[in-house]
């Protein structure tokens, strides 16, 4: 199995440590701080670890408040908010060092009918046709300071083929959109909740960067901060992250040092599966 893939099932891999609270690890590859979809992920396991099986989440909300320290565990302490007849709601905190660093609140659903309808997804070359992410940060891999290879190389478990990609390294200023094929590298086990997740730890893989292509800039000059501030996710239908989806992005609004961003995920046919929404912090240091 892929090293990356399988670290990331173990990461959403809880340990419960007493009802209603679990603990999570950071991979050792961690870089500074904890990535953020990682907790979005893992406090979504934990809110289903509480939750009756034939309940689905349809749309989470979450609040990054402190940087995650990557080397201590996080603990997921589950609030069980209501369990109705038709909706389950959970609030989930997570803590490090005595403090909350995230906040997310999730509703369930069991499954009804109803009226049905979406916006297309557009159309774009297909994943086959575009090069790898690894292809294009191989092509850079000399050009990096030593330090920052080893991060900007190491293995990941969602590959990604990105549609009318910036270049990493001085960037054009481009449109405030963004489209990018991903899937898993390597099957994920089947499960509602592990594919929620993983798509939930996808989802902010790319999201923040869509409000800083206008502007020209790089993560890798050092002179950019940025972090997500806020998250959320509605999830319309059931997908497989083992098939290449398109998330197609894009970032309406940037003001005081605030990006905002919305992104749809579509499956390789067509289907509307996830919409997604955040804001990020964006300032820039030149």
């Amino acid at each position: 199995m892929n090293d990356a893939v399988e670290d990331l099932i173990a990461l959403l891999d809880l340990e419960q440590i007493e009802l209603n609270l679990y603990r999570g690890h950071s991979p050792e590859t961690s870089w500074q701080r904890v990535f953020g979809g990682q907790v979005i992920g893992q406090a979504l396991m934990a809110a289903y670890r509480t939750v009756d099986e034939d309940r689905i989440c349809h749309s989470l909300h979450a609040y990054f408040i402190r940087p995650g320290d990557p080397k201590v565990p996080i603990l997921y302490e589950v609030d069980r908010a209501r369990d109705g007849r038709s909706f389950t709601t959970r609030r989930v905190i997570a803590i490090q060092h005595g403090r909350q660093i995230f906040n997310l609140a999730a509703s369930f659903q069991v499954k009804e009918k109803g009226f049905e309808h979406q916006a297309p997804m557009p159309t774009v070359p297909a994943p086959e046709d575009l090069p790898t992410d690894r292809e294009r940060r191989e092509a850079i891999m000399d050009r990096l300071p030593e330090e920052m290879r080893t991060h900007f190389a190491r293995p990941r478990p969602i590959e990604m083929r990105a549609v009318s990609p910036q270049q990493f390294i001085d960037p054009s200023p481009a449109d405030p959109e963004f489209k990018v094929w991903f899937r898993s590298a390597i099957p994920m086990p089947t499960s509602v909740a592990m594919q929620q997740s993983v798509l939930a730890y996808a989802s902010d893989m790319t999201l923040l960067d869509t409000c800083i292509r206008p502007h020209g800039v790089s993560w890798l000059s050092g002179k950019l901060q940025s972090a997500s501030l806020d998250h959320a996710m509605w999830f319309h239908h059931p997908f497989s992250t083992d098939d290449w989806m398109l998330y197609v992005q894009d970032s309406p609004s940037a003001v005081g040092a605030r990006g905002f961003n919305r992104g749809s995920i579509f499956t390789r046919d067509g289907l509307l599966v996830a919409s997604v929404a955040q804001e990020g912090l964006i300032r820039y240091r030149g």
